[in-house]
C-alpha cells in the first residue's frame, strides 16, 4: 500500500505476518538509506516526525539538505512484528540485519533499546552499516531497571475486560503511572481485538527480559572487533545514560564516535528536542558537515 505523506515523500507500510519477517513502514524514495529503531516499548511510527523531515527535506523552505530512504522498523515483540520466546540482543540485531544489503549500506540510528540493537547490529554486520546515531544509551548493563518494571506491572495489571474506552484505560493506570505523557506513550501499545483490547507489545517476554534489555552481551561479543565507521552519541542533558564513566568503553567498542549532548532534554532526545536532534541528525547523515549540538 502506497500512500501521500503529505510533503511529496512516499510513504509504504510493508505489513507482514510471516514468522520471522518484521513489520516496517518506508518514507521517501531518494537519497541514502537511513533506518531508525525506538526504544522499549515503542514502535517504528515513533520515528515519523524525524523520518519524514529527512525524507523530504524541501518541505521547509530553508533547509538544504539531502533527501533520504527512511525505514521505521518494529522490533520483535513491538508494535506489528511477531513475538519471540526470549529477549536476546544478537538475534534481535540478526532479525533487523535481514532487512539490510551490503550493496546499499544505510545510516543506523536506535534509541534507548533501539540504540543498543543498532550497536550489536554493526558490530556484527559492519559492512550493513556505513554510519551509526546512537541515542541516550550506552554499551554497559544498567542496574536502575525498577522504574520499567513497574510499566510491566500496571500494563499487566489493567483489567481489560473493564476498559470500554481509551479515557478508561487512562484513568486505570494513573496511579501506577503518574506522568501523562508515559501514560499515553504505554497506551499506544493498546489495541482494539474485536470488541475488546489486547496489548500489542509482549509483556510476557520483555518483562521476564528486563535484566537482559537493562544489560549489555559482553560474553557474546568477546570475539567480536570494533565497529571503525562513524558514530554519533545523542545524550540528553538531564538524562543518566550517557555518563563520563562509560567512555571508555564507547571508545573500545566504537572508536570513531563523537558525543553530543542536547541542552534541555532528558532521556527522549528526540522528542523532547525534536529541531536540534534533527539538525544534529541531518548534518551526521548527510556526512557533509560535522554534527553540532547543544
Amino acid at each position: 500500500m502506497v500512500l501521500s505523506a503529505g510533503t511529496g515523500a512516499l510513504w509504504k507500510t510493508a505489513g507482514v505476518t510471516e514468522r520471522g519477517l518484521l513489520h516496517t513502514t518506508t518514507i521517501g524514495d531518494r537519497g541514502s538509506r537511513v533506518v531508525f529503531l525506538h526504544g522499549l516499548f515503542g514502535q517504528g511510527r515513533n520515528w515519523t516526525q524525524i523520518g519524514r523531515a529527512l525524507a523530504n527535506p524541501s518541505a521547509a523552505p530553508s533547509t538544504r539538505a539531502d533527501p533520504h530512504r527512511v525505514l521505521l522498523v518494529d522490533l520483535p515483540d513491538h508494535g506489528r512484528s511477531p513475538w519471540e520466546d526470549e529477549f536476546d540482543y544478537l538475534n534481535v540485531a540478526d532479525r533487523v540485519a535481514g532487512l539490510m544489503d551490503a550493496e546499499d549500506p544505510v545510516a543506523l540510528v536506535g534509541h534507548s533499546l533501539g540504540g543498543k540493537v543498532a550497536m550489536v547490529l554493526a558490530l556484527r554486520h559492519p559492512a550493513l552499516v556505513e554510519r551509526l546515531c546512537v541515542v541516550d544509551v550506552s554499551p554497559v548493563a544498567y542496574d536502575h531497571l525498577s522504574e520499567f518494571e513497574g510499566y510491566v506491572a500496571a500494563m499487566r495489571g489493567l483489567d481489560l475486560d473493564a476498559v470500554a474506552s481509551r479515557g478508561d484505560a487512562d484513568d486505570a493506570l494513573a496511579a501506577a503511572v503518574p506522568d501523562p505523557t508515559v501514560r499515553a506513550f504505554l497506551l499506544q501499545n493498546l489495541r482494539r481485538d474485536g470488541e475488546g483490547w489486547r496489548w500489542q507489545v509482549n509483556l510476557d517476554v520483555l518483562g521476564a527480559g528486563l535484566p537482559e534489555i537493562g544489560g549489555w552481551p559482553e560474553q557474546q561479543l568477546a570475539d567480536t572487533s570494533p565497529y571503525r565507521g562513524p558514530v554519533l552519541w545523542v545524550a540528553g542533558a538531564r538524562s543518566h545514560h550517557v555518563r563520563p564513566e562509560y567512555a571508555a568503553t564507547m571508545d573500545r567498542w566504537f572508536p570513531a564516535n563523537r558525543l553530543v549532548t542536547v541542552k534541555e532534554a532528558g532521556h527522549w532526545v528526540h522528542s523532547e528536542q525534536p529541531e536540534m536532534f534533527l539538525e544534529v541528525l541531518r548534518r551526521f547523515v548527510d556526512g557533509t558537515r560535522s554534527a553540532e549540538g547543544g
